[in-house]
């Protein structure tokens, strides 16, 4: 029988510290961009318009923050969570250098903690990944954790290590690749006023706006980001599993939630942190997201007066609009129609800097 196919990792593969470097780089090319807008729709100025950027100090558009996530983490499935039941949570994501079509990407992780489940047929794994472009400038340093199957069952469990996690990435330790002039930012262009002075900590805002996912969709985003997991692309064994069918991969609700935080964050720039999150519920082609958002804390940034940083929480739901804001009951258990609760930081103009 040949050995020359990879069945993937399982559980009692990974080993605490072990370094793993993933195949198949990436070159971005504009084409990436399109499918990306095609599939999620994103409207954001920066990422539409060559020209838009070039008034922000960069040589031209950069690829959407969300899409340089993906095509690093794709990366990173095949040695990760081929055989994972499910990707459990992200932590300490920090985003680097801007993207830029023609950039190659290519992914290294880190194995930073292990802990068997007590069923003892499955085990999370905890990864720190870093994504570099050709350079080897980082474009992202994130963890995250997965739960994975045992392929041996009899095998040992490890020494349980958890690694230390933390709340949110430092407003010290953000990007900044922005540098706007006074009244440069053209907030016509951009859709909207609202400067990072108009929001408060405790805001609430109901995007509205749902979207639909259609199977043909969430397949060609796999594709396209190389995730190979099979709870995403493989119906003929699913059909098996737990739901019977293909569960949407999580980064495409993350990439939906963005898009459609537009209406009511159309000036967040970019994502500069992943300070946390979660994935709650499993989706299905055929439901409708829809998202809300609050306004965690606001940051400003030592020496900037044309940047200020939100700390935001984008809740997702599937079926459901958020205009009663759905998240957790009293006893905090999420409602049933929530799908992801995602802690980000977001770059913003200040009123200085806007037109």
């Amino acid at each position: 029988m040949s050995t020359k196919t990879q069945p993937g990792n399982y559980f009692e593969d990974f080993q605490l510290a072990q370094e793993i470097i993933h195949a198949t780089p990436r070159t971005v090319t504009e084409g990436d961009i399109a499918l990306y807008t095609a599939l999620f729709g994103g409207r954001f100025a920066l990422n539409s318009s060559a020209e838009f950027a070039r008034t922000l100090g960069l040589p031209q558009a950069p690829i959407d923050s969300l899409l340089a996530f993906h095509l690093v983490f794709g990366k990173t499935v095949p040695d990760i969570s081929l055989n994972a039941v499910a990707n459990l949570g992200y932590a300490g994501g920090r985003f680097g250098q801007p993207v830029y079509p023609g950039d190659t990407l290519s992914t290294t992780s880190k194995v930073i903690g292990l802990k068997q489940n007590r069923d003892g047929k499955t085990g999370v794994v905890y990864v720190r990944s870093i994504g570099r472009n050709q350079r080897q400038e980082v474009v992202l340093d994130y963890m995250r954790w997965v739960m994975v199957r045992k392929n041996n069952l009899d095998a040992p469990a490890p020494e349980a290590t958890l690694p230390e996690l933390p709340d949110a990435v430092a407003v010290d330790d953000l990007v900044m690749p922005y540098q706007l002039s006074t009244a440069s930012y053209d907030t016509a262009l951009a859709g909207s006023t609202h400067a990072w002075e108009d929001y408060a900590v405790g805001e609430q805002i109901d995007h509205i706006d749902g979207m639909t996912i259609e199977e043909a969709e969430h397949m060609l985003a796999t594709r396209l980001y190389q995730n190979t997991a099979r709870v995403h692309f493989n119906q003929h064994t699913e059909q098996e599993g737990r739901f019977g069918r293909r569960i949407i991969y999580g980064g495409h609700i993350i990439s939906l939630a963005r898009s459609l935080s537009f209406n009511g964050l159309a000036n967040a720039l970019s994502i500069a942190a992943i300070n946390g999150g979660r994935h709650t519920n499993p989706t299905f082609a055929g439901d409708t997201v829809y998202a809300w958002s609050e306004i965690i804390d606001t940051y400003t940034i030592a020496g900037r007066a044309d940047l200020g940083a939100l700390r935001v929480r984008t809740v997702a739901t599937k079926n459901r609009a958020c205009n009663d804001f759905p998240y957790k009951d009293s006893e905090g258990k999420y409602d049933s129609a929530v799908v992801l609760d995602f802690d980000y930081t977001v770059l913003m103009p200040r009123k200085a800097a806007m037109r």
